[in-house]
This record gives structure tokens, sequence and C-alpha cells, in this order.
């Protein structure tokens, strides 16, 4: 989710693990953390001080940009919030899986008025003028209108007692074609009178507001007809216009594939109204499209539909399905990936994408010895061979009668083996062919050909196969959950397998065929002896299904990939994992090594490949093992946030994290000391002058402070450690106190609003702790003299900011008011004006700077 702030270079980006950043252009300003899942909708307020935030926690947070803080966590759905509309009157509405949409009265942090209606989930909303459409998953399209003046006015009673209410339901929508699907994306254009409506399709309908000649002129023609008909009319009486008298349709936009989301772009201030309006598409094939809208014209008005014109399109050269298999040269060169019905070769020094073949629905693919033949699996059980010069295909073999599951190329280079779901492993020779040449007629040219020599009948469907480096065995997984090893040469039965729960799903075997690792759908990674099949170690370092597993070359050391994904480097010796690696968006399906053992690519349902290198830095496991455990914290402080049933709507923003842990750990390690110095030169001042004699010096202080330059001990609590910390950070680092704590930090907190050191860091700590310990700091009567005393100096250092800032205010007026008088002047005597159009003249420019960039731009990912 990203939304461009009113402010042209301010934006906001929600994230799946629940984060929110703050950009200004390509700078980061501040992250927050709030949410315990996946951020769903953004919204601004018309100053661009408060952002609104709602995720699939079902709560929603207001957030204060200038001091990066939580203010309030509105807590009223009971599903996923989808979307979030500012209004001027400082009010919110939100609308949920729940069925509901809800006002929310941003003063009080107080629901005031649920709407109810819709049957199933509001999957999005979208405002325009004194008018809310919202969508549901069941196609229904609400519309209700919005009292303004009575937002204005707050909660009231009509004549009738009644009280008045804030948003009204008006009808449900008719005009539109898309009738009965799920409503993915409901949208107004800002600026032209346009609803967009996405259904869960590859099709966009634009509804258009009908201009008053046009509903005058609907109106007169409902009138004939009624009198045709034979009905009363009363030609004196107007007649009162509906909401779908309002609204026409205007066209439906197709794409090539299916629509994920769309946003209209601002208009320049310069836009000619008549020209078309533009929309940006995201589809789901991972490319991006903008369409031209073409405006009504008077003779298309009611007779024919335009048609929407693409105008630009965004079409990277990655996949446009899951990407299931990958493979790559023997000289590490070339990467071959392959998804439904696209095969792509790329170059891995410049990560280009050399070609791009199509094909049927790939499982597997392999290079063939001399890396200018790829053959691929399919899962209509075909073996299908392409020439990377010529880019064509070069055979089409009927190989087996199901899904072909696994390739592997013989330690020889001479053949491979199959493995499908006919329960049949097939053995194949690679062999010299003569075909028909692609470019010149009646002539043969040789290439490489397959030929089946052998065939292994298994009892279930197999799933993968793999030849072990000595050329000695074979082994087969078969969907009974256990792998069975066969010699090679005589197919004869060796080692079977079992141990695990659910069907092995890839297999590997080290460079000296003495161990075999399997990982499973059970989400377990075995490692077995190759001697006696016995099972040597089970890891457990995966939340979903372990789809792919390889040994790095010559070594023990191999790496997993999973459904959660994420990426495992294992010790396949000591049994330990040593890294963890995060990036994916989706499963990952396919895992390959290189040849050397640099680096790895993986594929995955996100349609992405990525390649991860290894570094030249040290990796130390005991840090990678603390950020698992730092993970697992993080991952029991959310379930213990999500399993707080609360009654209240609205409350504190607190998530604690590792991060903020640790900056709570810095306060608490710098007040003691802080307290232990001061401590110990308030006992060496207490001695008399024969003590300080035999004493010596005044006592060492700790290292701590002559690192940082040998300050006082409340200046390096406040410039070298709460100065440090985050504002995001700093209330849930302040939670992390003790009491004992609480009360050494107020002393200082007195220090220094005595010194006047950062004023506005002060006041917001003691509020902060003043709200969290209220009823212990009034229990405690030896804080009695502390909070007076601040109170006391805390108040006098308020009062000097006050008379600082309206200085300041006042000097900006002077200026402002110098400025205006120059422009105004220069109006006058350059444009010849007189002082009233010189007047309109200056107010207008300063709305059209105002306006400036005001204009909300969301993409929705």
């Amino acid at each position: 989710m990203i939304l461009a702030a009113l402010l042209s270079s301010l934006s906001s980006v929600g994230y799946n693990d629940g984060s929110i950043r703050i950009w200004e252009e390509d700078s980061l300003i501040v992250t927050l953390n709030g949410h315990s899942s996946a951020v769903t909708a953004l919204e601004w307020d018309a100053d661009a001080l408060k952002l609104f935030s709602a995720s699939k926690d079902t709560n929603i947070i207001i957030w204060d940009t200038l001091s990066h803080q939580g203010l309030a966590r509105l807590k009223g759905h009971r599903d996923v919030v989808n979307s979030l509309h500012f209004l001027p009157t400082n009010h919110l509405v939100s609308s949920s899986n729940d069925s509901f949409i809800k006002l929310w009265d941003l003063n009080t942090h107080l629901c005031i008025q649920t709407l109810i209606g819709h049957r199933t989930a509001i999957q999005s909303t979208t405002i325009k003028d004194d008018i809310l459409a919202s969508g549901s998953s069941d196609g229904e399209i609400r519309l209700w209108s919005i009292d303004y003046e009575a937002l204005k006015n707050g909660l009231s009673t009509d004549e009738n007692n009644n009280i008045i209410t804030f948003i009204n339901y008006l009808t449900n929508l008719s005009t539109h074609t898309i009738n009965r699907k799920r409503i993915t994306q409901l949208s107004f254009h800002d600026s032209l009178p346009l609803l967009a409506i996405l259904s869960s399709d590859k099709s966009i309908e634009f509804l258009r507001l009908r201009t008053a000649e046009e509903i005058k002129a609907k109106l007169a023609r409902r009138k004939r007809r009624n009198k045709d008909k034979g009905k009363p009319v009363n030609e004196n009486a107007s007649e009162e216009v509906t909401i779908n008298d309002r609204l026409t349709p205007h066209l439906v936009l197709h794409s090539n594939s299916k629509v994920k989301s769309f946003s209209f772009p601002p208009l320049p201030s310069s836009f000619d109204h008549k020209a078309p309006a533009q929309v940006l598409l995201a589809l789901a094939n991972n490319a991006a499209e903008v369409h031209a809208i073409p405006q009504p014209t008077k003779k298309s008005v009611e007779d024919s539909q335009p048609e929407a014109v693409r105008l630009h399109s965004l079409d990277l050269p990655g996949h446009r399905a899951d990407i299931r298999a990958l493979a790559l040269s023997s000289d590490d060169q070339l990467l071959a990936s392959a998804s439904n019905g696209q095969l792509k070769i790329w170059n891995m020094k410049t990560q280009a994408c050399l070609r791009t073949i199509e094909c049927g629905y790939a499982i597997c693919i392999a290079f063939l010895p001399g890396n200018k033949t790829i053959v691929v699996g399919t899962k209509s059980g075909n073996l299908e061979l392409y020439d990377l010069i010529s880019s064509t295909q070069i055979a089409d073999v009927d190989a087996h009668d199901n899904t072909i599951y696994g390739i592997d190329i013989s330690p020889s280079k001479k053949s491979f083996v199959t493995a499908s779901g006919d329960k049949d492993v097939k053995f194949w020779d690679i062999v010299q062919v003569e075909r028909d040449s692609d470019t010149v007629v009646d002539t043969k040219v040789t290439s490489v050909g397959i030929v089946h020599t052998r065939t292994l009948k298994m009892t279930d469907e197999v799933l993968a196969v793999k030849f072990s480096p000595d050329s000695r065995l074979i082994a087969v997984s078969l969907l009974d959950s256990t792998v069975k090893v066969f010699f090679n040469d005589s197919l004869k039965f060796y080692l079977s397998l079992y141990g695990h729960k659910l069907p092995v799903l890839s297999m590997d075997i080290s460079y000296d065929s003495k161990l075999i690792i399997t990982s499973s759908a059970d989400k377990n990674i075995k490692i077995w002896g190759l001697d006696f099949g016995d099972c040597n170690k089970s890891l457990f370092g995966h939340d979903g299904s372990v789809m792919q597993v390889k040994f790095e070359k010559d070594s023990h050391k191999f790496w997993s990939s999973s459904k959660d994904a994420t990426i495992t480097y294992w010790d396949g010796d000591k049994f330990e994992q040593i890294q963890k690696l995060h990036g994916h968006q989706g499963e990952i399906w396919a895992l390959v090594t290189s040849n050397d053992g640099q680096f790895l690519v993986t594929g995955s349902h996100d349609k992405s490949i990525r390649v991860w290198e290894k570094l030249d830095e040290p990796l130390f496991l005991e840090e990678e093992r603390e950020k698992a455990l730092e993970e697992l914290y993080e991952a029991d402080l959310n379930e213990a946030q999500n399993d707080q049933d609360d009654e209240k709507e609205a409350e504190d923003v607190h998530k604690a994290t590792s991060a903020t842990l640790m900056a709570g750990e810095k306060i608490i390690e710098a007040l003691e000391l802080a307290d232990e110095d001061v401590n110990a030169l308030k006992d060496y001042e207490a001695l008399s002058d024969i003590d300080k004699a035999k004493v010596g010096a005044p006592p060492s202080r700790h290292a701590q402070f002559i690192a940082v330059g040998n300050p006082t001990a409340d200046e390096y609590v406040l410039k070298f450690v709460l100065e440090k910390i985050s504002p995001a950070e700093l209330h849930d680092a302040l939670l992390v106190l003790p009491f004992s704590h609480v009360v050494s930090l107020l002393s200082y907190l007195e220090i220094w609003s005595e010194k006047g050191w950062n004023i506005a860091l002060v006041a917001r700590v003691l509020f902060f702790l003043l709200k969290t310990h209220h009823h212990q700091i009034v229990a405690n009567r030896v804080m009695r003299n502390t909070m007076i005393g601040l109170r006391e100096k805390l108040r006098t250092r308020l009062s000097e900011q006050k008379s600082l800032v309206g200085y300041n205010l006042a000097a900006l007026k002077v200026i402002r008011r110098a400025h205006d008088a120059d422009t105004i002047a220069k109006y006058l005597e350059e444009e010849d004006m007189d002082e009233e159009r010189a007047n309109q003249r200056l107010k207008a420019d300063e709305e059209a700077l105002m306006n400036a960039g005001k204009k909300r731009k969301r993409i929705i990912i």
C-alpha cells in the first residue's frame, strides 16, 4: 500500500509486517511500528500532519507525523479494515470485512455512527463531495449521503427528539453492468465526474455523472414517455433527481490480464477538461498499463459508448506466472526459468533476458550437455526439447501419462532420468539426431535428441528422483512418504528410507555419495546415511512445506526453501542452522545452487527470481541465533497483543519490539551509570578535608563517560542516550523501565528543566511517565518535592518557549505583510491594476501555491 500525501514530496508506505515508512522524495524519514499484521489502508489528513493506517489486525491507528508517535488505536471493527477516508470536518470513515462502515470522531476517538446494510465484506469505499459509495464482495454497491452540516454541529436531535444521523442511505447503484460479482475497488475521480468500478475479472466499468443540462433533458424525456403512456404528468411540478439519474454508464475498459488495482493520476493545473482522462492499471501478470478514458461528446452521450485506448505499458522481462523450475548451465553463465507457458533464458552477469520461448506448463527443467539445449518436463507428461541458438522447439516427446515431477542428469552427462505421477521412472539416453532445418528448405541438420532405454515401475506416484554423484545409486521419492534407493546399473532394490509423515518433495545427495537429504510437506528436513539408511538428524527450520533442498558443491552444507517464503542455510555435519534469508513474498517453488558455490537462485510464487550472493564478510552464528530469538520474541509479543480482548474503542498505541526493548535497556544502563557516578561524587564531597587528603583524587569515572568526552551524568543520559532514541520508539522504550528507574529519571528531568535542555523532549517524557505511572507517583510521598520542583521549573521554561514561539509568529506576520505589500505594488506598477484587482490576483496566486501538489495518489499493491 502506497499513499502520497497532500504535499508532493511526502509519501507513506505500508508493509506486510505491519510497519509504515514515511518518505520525503527518496529519503526515509521515520518507520512507524504499531500494527501486528499487514497494512491494508492508509490516509492523510488535509494538512499531512496526521496519518491514518488500517491493518489486517482489525485496528486503525492515528499517527502524529511531527512527533512520530501514535495518538490512538481505534478498535471498533471485528475483521480486516479495507479502506479509510478523511473528512474535512475532522472525521474518519472506515469500512471492513465485517460488513460495517464506521464514522469516527477524531476529537474524541469514538465511533459516532455505524452503517449497516451490506450482507458481505465491504471491499472498497470512495467519496465524492457528499456522496459515499461502498462495494461488497457479493457485487452490491450502495450509495450514501454525507451531511456535513450535521457533522459540524455534532450530535443533536430533530423536532421529534430523534438523533440526527450524519450519513444516510440513498439507494443501491443499479446502472452498473458488472452485476453480482465481487467488487474489488471503487474510486471517484478527484476532478472529473467519473466513478470507476473494478470487479474480480479483467474489466473496469466507468460511470459518468451527468451534467445539469443532461439531467434536465433526461427528466423531460421521462415526462414525454409518461405522457405517451397516458400517465398523469404535472408540468409545473419539479421532479426529484435521484442519484441513479445523475449516474450513467460511460464505458467498459477491458484488459488482457486480471486487474489487481487502479489509480487516477492527478491532473495538472493546465489540464483541458475536454481531453481524455487517464487511469493506471496494475495487472496480475506483473505489468502496469496507462489507458485513456475519452470524454463524452454531444453525439455519443446517449447513443454509443466510447472506447478506452491503451497509451503506455510497463512490461518488465519477467514471468507472468509462478516460477516453477530453475536450472543453471554448467559454467554458471546462463539461467533457465520456466513457468506456465514461458521458458526464459537469462545472462547471469548482466541479469538480462536473452530468450523468451513459449512452452507447456513447465514443472521441471534441465540443461543438456553442451548448454545449448534445454529439456522441459510438463504437467501433461511431455518432454519438450528447445534449442537456445534458434529459440525453437526441436522435439516434443510423449514421455509419461501424468505430470513429470523431476528430471536429473546423470553424472556421466550421457543420459538423464524422469520421475512422473504415472508411477514410472524412465531413463533416457542423449543422442545426436538429424532433423529438418528451420531456415533452409530440404536441408538436414544435426541436433540433440533423446531415446528411451529403461523403465523402473513403482507402486505409487513418483515425486522426485536423484542420481548419486558416483553413479552407483538412484533415489526415488514416492507419494507414500518413503524414499526408495536402487542400484543404478541393475535397478535392484538397495534401501528404503521411511520417517516422514508426508511425501518427500525434494532430495539431494552429497558430493561423496555418503549423505542424502530429504525435504517433505511435513515441514521437516532429514539427513540420512547412504551406507545403512539410518536417519542422522531431523531438522525443523520452516513454517511451511519444504519445497527444495540442494547441497553446495564439494560440501555437506546445504540450502532449503519453503512455502513460508524463506531460505535457510544448514550445516549437514553439525546439524545446525547457519543463516535464514528473507525477501520473497510468496511460496518458493524452485532453488538452484551455482557450480562454484558462490551464489544461489530462487524462484517464487511472487513471480520474481532472486539471486543471492555470498559475501566475504564473516558470519557469526551467535548473531544469527540472536536474530532468530528476536523474531520469536516479536512473534510472541504480537500473539499476546492480538489475544488481548479489550472493550475500549480507543487506546494508546504501543508495540513492543526487539528495537524498543534494546532502547529501554540502554536507558536503564545509562541511569544506573549516572546514579553510580552521582553517588560516588556525593560521597567524595561529603568527606572532610582530612579524609579527602587520605583518599586522594576524586573517584575515577566509568570508561563509558570518558569514551564520549567526559560529560556530566545528567548530560550523558539526555544527550547521549535519550536524544539518540527514535521518537517513534521512545514511548515503548520508556515502558520497559522499572518504577525505581522512573523515579531516577524524574530527578534528571528536574535538572534538565532547570538548565533548559531540550524542553520539548523533557515535557514529552514527563507527560508520558505521569500518564503511565500516575497511581504509583501519587502514592509515593518521597517524590512530592521532586514533582513540585519539576512543576515550577518546567512551567517557567514552557512559558519562555511560548513567548519565543509567539515572537517568531509575529515576525513571520510582519514579513508576510511586507511581502504582500511589495507584490501588490508590483501589480499596480507593472500590470496597471487597481487595488481591488491586485488584491484578488494576490489571493489567487496564494491559493494556487497552496494547492500545488495537493493531489492524493494511491497505488494498492
